[in-house]
């Protein structure tokens, strides 16, 4: 992902990709707002206006007017344009120079029926509007149903009416504009040649894994944050007599395991754990070595539903780090060391100002690892009891982490810690 700074004299162009309508914007705000957020459907609709009268290319404008139309300050607008790039309704093209060019590919969303049946974004808005909302939602995308049963089919057909000569066309249009949507991309550890060689031979075909079940297979996996290991498992139950993956019931066999795994909850976007790309694989046994294990290895819903002894975080706190993942950038490791930060040093209190202060400055500071919030969350305590803080700003300065003490580098487990660590572990993972 590239985060190339953005200046407000910066310039850009708009081109539309696709063709658009009235449909798209309802589809938009009904849709897609709720996991985008009302900043993102506003950059959307600007840059949609921005186009000529011809719907295709605009004029050349500045971020500067960009920030006068919204309203919104550049970094509001940098946040909305990965919003909108992450949901598949934007691509950016960017060209360096004394003044740095930028080009907006516009694409269409999908329809509401492909919205609604995709493998994990009707589950995202399920869980974010609630099944009343979700339930009306669905109840005005409905087409009514007619009985026709009494009624006899009259249509002309298309032969009845026009006659056809030789016809020669002195050349193929391939330019002509058409609906097109851009595809949602995903980074998940999905091993298929592992998951190939773990089914049987005699039950699956060299059709068995084509481009549609792959895609399918990564958006299940991202969504209920599947390992390879199960999902040999969900691959195998899902085959039908042809050798084919019955799609709808690997979604429903997918969805059910995790319901069963997870206390009858469908996911949030808190479900994941630390990317594999980003841990240490760290092997030297000591206290801190472990310590770092467990915050990679915990998804945050996970980590956090450890601090409640077991019982399910309040929606706030959900919501919060939810947040945290999806606004911030942050990764699901990093975001679990905040968590035990704040918790220790704020009297076991997720402040949101506070979280989201912190959560700003290590997004600023293009924290990614676990071992570098923490040296980053030791660094800014440090700082707290060199500084006065706010008058509403109470951090108790004695209160830290046990990984603050950089002794347990060296230190090994006690047969205790080491029964206690594995015991959580096994809980969760």
């Amino acid at each position: 992902m590239n985060k190339t700074a953005v200046l407000p004299a910066d310039t850009y162009n708009v081109v539309n990709k696709t063709v658009m309508n009235d449909t798209d914007r309802l589809v938009i705000t009904i849709l897609y707002q709720p996991l985008i957020g009302y900043k993102a459907l506003s950059l959307y609709f600007t840059l949609w206006s921005n186009l000529d009268s011809t719907g295709v290319m605009s004029i050349e404008f500045t971020h500067r007017s960009l920030m006068n139309m919204t309203g919104f300050k550049i970094d509001d607008i940098m946040e909305a344009r990965r919003k909108l790039e992450a949901i598949g309704l934007l691509k950016t093209a960017f060209k360096p120079g004394d003044i740095n060019n930028y080009v907006y590919l516009l694409y269409a969303p999908l329809s509401a029926s492909e919205f609604l049946t995709h493998p994990f974004l009707g589950i995202l808005l399920y869980n974010t509007v609630g099944s009343k909302e979700y339930d009306r939602i669905v109840q005005y995308f409905k087409m009514p149903k007619i009985d026709l049963g009494s009624f006899k089919d009259i249509t002309t057909t298309f032969s009845d009416i026009f006659k056809t000569g030789t016809i020669f066309l002195k050349e193929k249009e391939s330019d002509i504009r058409k609906r097109e949507c851009c595809d949602i991309e995903l980074k998940v550890d999905l091993d298929l040649d592992f998951i190939i060689d773990s089914l049987p031979k005699d039950v699956i075909t060299s059709k068995t894994f084509d481009k549609k079940t792959c895609k399918l297979l990564k958006s299940i996996s991202y969504l209920y944050n599947i390992d390879n290991i199960h999902m040999v498992g969900l691959i195998r139950n899902s085959l039908n007599e042809k050798g084919n993956v019955d799609k709808v019931k690997l979604q429903n066999n997918a969805r059910n395991f995790y319901q069963f795994e997870n206390n009858n909850e469908l996911p949030h976007l808190i479900y994941n754990n630390q990317p594999v790309s980003l841990r240490e694989n760290l092997t030297d046994g000591s206290k801190r070595s472990k310590i770092i294990y467990t915050f990679e290895t915990l998804s945050p819903f996970d980590f956090l539903r450890g601090k409640y002894n077991g019982s399910n975080p309040t929606t706030r706190d959900m919501k919060l780090v939810e947040s945290l993942l999806l606004n911030q950038e942050l990764p699901p490791g990093v975001v679990n060391v905040l968590i035990d930060y704040v918790l220790k040093i704020n009297d076991y209190k997720l402040n949101k100002n506070f979280v989201e202060t912190i959560a700003g400055q290590w997004k600023r500071l293009n924290i990614k690892t676990v071992d570098e919030a923490m040296k980053q969350a030791e660094k800014e305590h440090k700082g707290y009891k060199n500084r006065p803080l706010k008058a509403n700003q109470k951090v108790d300065v004695g209160a830290v982490p046990d990984w603050f003490d950089k002794d347990i580098k060296e230190e090994k487990l006690s047969q205790e810690e080491e029964e206690k660590m594995k015991a959580m572990l096994s809980e969760f993972v």
